[in-house]
């Protein structure tokens, strides 16, 4: 009698989970919704794109098709409840190939077919793993934070390591050589302070003779042979304000640019990147290794009265990794200063074609400026980009590479203006960028409401880190001395 009973039971799930569509009466009645993934370009691997249906009619399943191929998608409170597995067999062929999404809903006994939208699935593949720092979106509380990675071909996040551990320290800026994630850098301030650098399941602390600095190690990139990572030394400051739409600014009255020798323990710098009448911040290696890109401000006295005087723009030096110094001469790439504009975030695509960076009105911390937007130039013709396909009127600012220059994720404000989401965006062969995608979940609408902390620091790597938060607690704590 029991198995009689759970075969039943069965027989119910089974019958509630399947939803046949037939007999459809096609309208033409768009229908909004959440994320609005239409016409948007994906990656052949990324996890299923749940969305909600925003508009106030009755919706019992969606059909995606392709060619002859069609999965029919079950609908729950509005909701899309695509199977991971189904999911990706269905996307295992469809690269270069487009999507067709039909919502359908059931009235009186009679289907209605929806006004159906397309998706693009691109040939080219993302970097398997995002990480992030997730942050309260303002200063108050600053002690529950952590760095976090998501499987981009599933739903499932893990962190790598949580404040909860330690102090409740501040923990900032981590940073990957070239994509790959058994080379992390992380920053740790207050009780647990360090710059550690974390190879596989090994950690070491960047130790070094610092003091003719007038600060410690703050922004970093790795050089790709995996020795040196540049760093910004930085006197950041903060002011708040009740008038101005951006309500934070962040700002330095001191800041050089130097490169560390992982090997050796020691500063390599050059006059050229630590002039005493210039701010110089967000160092960035060349892919090929033979040059430190970063940004650059005439400097002045007062900048906290005169925080919007400071223009940033992008400049070059050489750098010789075997003599271990840099060049002689400083290029400037971006001459936003000479535009009254100011650029931060250089980030070189990994095939070294295109230089993706974030423009704003004035300073160097545009994750709190509304107008910052992304820019970039095509480094082997010296042409403008257009970047408008993938800015708002709200923050676009922090971007990485995925490792096949085919990819960026980005953070923006635009669903709301104060929290920052990680969005990607497709480049194709000629340079033109493809309508941004929001991070998929499960229930999308339901997670993002509910979320009451920013992403920060979105970087796209191959490969999940080997660490848990609790692992990397215990490398941190065996350096303290």
């Amino acid at each position: 009698m029991r198995n009689l009973t759970i075969n039943i039971l069965a027989i119910i799930a089974l019958a509630s989970c399947s939803t046949k569509v037939k007999n459809t009466t096609q309208t033409n009645i768009g229908l909004g919704i959440y994320p609005d993934y239409k016409e948007v370009t994906i990656p052949c691997n990324i996890a299923p794109i749940n969305f909600t249906i925003t508009d106030s009619a009755k919706i019992d399943a969606i059909l995606i098709s392709c060619g002859g191929d069609t999965i029919t998608v079950k609908v729950s409170n509005n909701c899309t409840k695509i199977d991971i597995d189904k999911w990706h067999n269905f996307l295992a062929d469809k690269g270069g190939k487009t999507l067709t999404f039909t919502p359908c809903g059931k009235t009186d006994g009679k289907w209605l077919a929806y006004k159906p939208f397309s998706v693009e699935v691109s040939v080219d593949s993302i970097d398997k793993t995002l990480v992030y720092r997730l942050i309260p979106p303002g200063y108050e509380i600053w002690n529950r934070m952590g760095i976090y990675q998501r499987d981009l071909e599933t739903y499932n996040e893990r962190a790598i390591y949580e404040n909860r551990y330690g102090k409740g320290n501040c923990v900032n800026c981590h940073s990957f050589c070239a994509n790959n994630s058994d080379q992390l850098m992380i920053h740790l301030r207050a009780g647990l302070a360090g710059t550690y650098v974390f190879s596989g399941n090994t950690a070491s602390k960047v130790e070094g003779d610092f003091s003719k600095f007038n600060a410690g190690p703050t922004y970093p990139y790795w050089h790709p042979s995996e020795r040196f990572i540049a760093f910004s030394l930085n006197k950041i400051y903060q002011d708040f304000h009740t008038a101005d739409p951006n309500i934070i600014e962040v700002y330095d009255d001191f800041s050089d640019v130097i490169v560390f020798d992982l090997e050796n323990k020691a500063v390599i710098s050059s006059p050229l990147t630590c002039c005493a009448d210039a701010f110089e911040t967000f160092p960035c290696f060349s892919p090929d290794g033979k040059w430190l890109y970063f940004c650059t401000s005439q400097a002045f006295d007062s900048v906290k009265w005169n925080y919007q005087n400071a223009h940033y723009s992008i400049c070059r030096i050489g750098f010789d990794a075997e003599k271990k110094e840099f060049g002689t001469t400083v290029d400037t790439v971006v001459n936003a200063a000479a535009m009254g504009k100011s650029a931060s975030f250089p980030r070189i695509s990994p095939d070294g074609r295109f230089l993706l960076y974030t423009l704003s009105d004035y300073g160097n911390f545009s994750i709190w400026h509304h107008e910052a937007d992304l820019k970039m130039i095509d480094l082997q013709t010296g042409d403008t980009v257009c970047t408008d396909n993938i800015n708002s009127k709200y923050t676009e600012s922090y971007h990485s590479w995925s490792s096949n220059s085919r990819w960026v994720v980005f953070s923006s404000r635009r669903g709301d203006g104060l929290y920052t989401r990680p969005y990607f965006a497709h480049l194709n062969t000629d340079g033109i960028f493809s309508k941004p995608m929001l991070l998929p979940q499960q229930n999308p609408q339901e997670y993002y409401q509910n979320l009451f902390y920013s992403y920060n620091i979105p970087e796209l790597v191959k490969s999940e880190v080997d660490l848990t938060a609790r692992e990397t607690d215990l490398l941190v704590r065996k350096m303290q001395k």
